[in-house]
C-alpha cells in the first residue's frame, strides 16, 4: 500500500508554502494512481506553516513529545486502513504554537482525492458555539439579560405548552410553570427538542418562519427542569437576527468571521471552493465506509434556512481561530470581540450535578458548550473545565485553559462517535503533553 509521510516544521512565506502544498499535491496524485483502486491511501501530511494562524514550533517547546504524537497518526492511519474512515484532518496548538497539523487519507474515497489542508467540513452542531458567540455579544450590548423571557422578543414563544402524561397514561397539554428564558435556549433546558422539529414544505422557511412554527411544538418538560438536546441554537439564531436586525449569515460574517480571518467559513460553498468540499460517508454493516445517503441540504447552493444549531461549513484552520479566541479570552490578535469575564461565563458549568436529562453524557453544561467537570465521571484524559463541542459528520474540538491548549478533529463521518473514533483520537492527542 502506497505510503507518504512529509513534514514541515519550519517557517516559509507565502510562495515557498504555496510550492510545498502543490509539491504535496502531485506526488500524492501520482502515488494514488500507482496502486491498486481498492486499496485505501495512507498519509501523515505535516501542513504548510504559511496557512495556519499561528507560528509552528517544536513540539517539546510547548509541553509535548514528538513521538508521543505520533500517535495521532497511529490512530488515524488504522482508521484509514480499516476503512472506518476515508480522512480527516487533526490539530493540536499549545501555548500560543501550532504542534500538530496533519491531513490523513482521502477527502474523496471513490475518486481518491488526497486530503488537503484546506479542506472544508460540514460542521453541523459545531455551529451552535458560534451562534451562542453571536447573541454572547449582544448581551455584552446589553441588548438583553440571560434571565429576560423568550416571549419578550419572540413573541411566538408567549404560548408556549408543555405536554405532560396523566396517571392514566393520556397526555395533556399544561401552561409551563414560568416562562422560557434567553438563558433555557442557551443552556439546551426550554423544554425545546430535535424529534418534534417540524419540516418545512417547498423550497423550506427563512429563521423567522421556523422560529413561527416551532413554537406551537409543545415543550417536552418544564422550562429549566431538564435538559435536552434541541433546536434551541436556531431560535437563539433567530434571537440574533430580531435584536441585530440582520440575518445572521450577515452577523456571522461581519461580526466574527471576518474579524477572525475565517474567510472559509459560511452556510455554503460557493462554486470556486466546491473542490475543497469533503465527501460525508458512513458505515456499513461491516463498519466500512459508504457514501453517505443523500439528504437534506447539499451546501452548494445558499440556504433560506441559516440553522443556528448545525447550517456551517468550515476549514479546520478556520475553526482553530474561532477557538483560539476563546481560549485567549476572547481577544484574537489583541481584537476583542468578547469581554474575558463573558468567555468565563459561557465555559462555566451552569447546571447542577445530576441534573435530569445531563447525567448520561457524563459532562456538564455551558452556554453552547460541553464543560467536562470530573475526569473520573467522564473516565478519560483531559483537564476540569476543558470545554468544546462536536458535529454530527465527527468533527470535535475541546478547549483546554488549564493547559492553554486547542485540539481538533475534522473528519466526515455521520453518525459521530459510533466506533468511539473522535474519544481515541482526543486520547492520543492528550497522551502526548508532559
Amino acid at each position: 500500500m502506497a505510503y507518504v509521510a512529509l513534514r514541515h516544521s519550519w517557517h516559509t512565506n507565502g510562495s515557498e508554502s504555496r510550492v510545498y502544498c502543490l509539491l504535496r499535491q502531485a506526488t500524492s496524485h501520482i502515488l494514488a494512481r500507482n496502486r491498486p483502486p481498492t486499496q485505501m491511501m495512507r498519509e501523515e501530511v505535516m501542513t504548510s506553516a504559511a496557512y495556519w494562524p499561528l507560528p509552528t514550533g517544536e513540539p517539546e517547546e510547548s509541553g509535548l513529545c514528538t513521538r508521543r504524537l505520533q500517535r495521532i497518526h497511529t490512530v488515524m492511519e488504522g482508521f484509514v486502513s480499516a476503512r472506518t474512515i476515508a480522512g480527516g484532518i487533526t490539530a493540536v496548538a499549545r501555548n500560543g504554537r501550532l504542534v500538530h497539523a496533519a491531513c490523513h487519507g482521502v477527502m474523496d474515497a471513490e475518486q481518491q482525492i488526497p486530503m488537503r489542508e484546506d479542506a472544508l467540513f460540514r460542521i453541523h452542531s459545531m455551529t451552535k458555539p458560534i451562534t451562542t458567540v453571536a447573541a454572547l455579544m449582544l448581551y455584552e450590548e446589553c441588548a438583553f439579560f440571560l434571565d429576560d423571557p423568550l416571549q419578550q422578543y419572540l413573541p411566538a414563544f408567549a404560548d408556549a405548552q408543555v405536554a405532560t402524561t396523566r396517571e392514566d397514561g393520556t397526555e395533556e397539554l399544561v401552561e409551563p410553570w414560568r416562562p422560557i428564558t434567553i438563558h433555557d435556549v442557551m443552556t439546551h433546558t426550554a423544554g425545546f427538542t430535535y424529534d418534534l422539529v417540524p419540516k418545512a414544505p417547498g423550497r423550506g422557511w427563512d429563521l423567522a418562519a421556523f422560529v413561527a412554527q416551532f413554537a406551537r411544538v409543545p415543550l417536552i418538560h418544564q422550562p429549566g427542569r431538564e435538559w435536552a438536546y434541541s433546536a434551541s441554537h436556531d431560535v437563539l439564531g433567530h434571537l440574533v437576527e430580531v435584536i441585530s436586525e440582520q440575518p445572521l449569515d450577515v452577523f456571522l460574517r461581519e461580526r466574527i468571521f471576518a474579524p477572525l480571518g475565517m474567510t472559509d467559513t459560511d452556510f455554503h460553498v460557493p462554486p470556486e471552493k466546491q473542490d475543497r468540499l469533503a465527501v460525508v460517508y458512513e458505515l456499513d454493516e461491516e463498519d466500512h465506509i459508504v457514501p453517505a445517503a443523500p439528504g437534506g441540504r447539499d451546501y452548494l447552493h445558499k440556504p433560506r434556512f441559516f440553522s443556528g444549531g448545525g447550517g456551517l461549513v468550515a476549514s479546520t484552520a478556520d475553526y482553530l481561530r474561532f477557538c483560539l479566541m476563546l481560549l485567549n479570552g476572547g481577544a484574537p490578535d489583541g481584537q476583542q470581540l468578547l469581554s474575558r469575564k463573558t468567555v468565563e461565563l459561557m465555559r462555566q458549568d451552569h447546571l447542577p450535578p445530576g441534573h435530569p436529562g445531563i447525567e448520561p453524557f457524563k459532562f456538564g453544561y455551558g452556554l453552547g458548550v460541553s464543560v467536562l467537570r470530573s475526569l473520573g465521571e467522564k473516565q478519560g484524559i483531559g483537564s476540569v473545565g476543558e470545554f468544546g463541542w462536536g458535529g454530527a459528520a465527527s468533527t470535535d474540538m475541546w478547549i483546554d485553559p488549564v493547559e492553554n491548549m486547542v485540539s481538533l478533529v475534522m473528519m466526515q463521518l455521520r453518525p459521530p462517535r459510533r466506533l468511539g473514533l473522535t474519544k481515541k483520537i482526543k486520547d492520543a492527542m492528550y497522551q502526548a503533553l508532559v
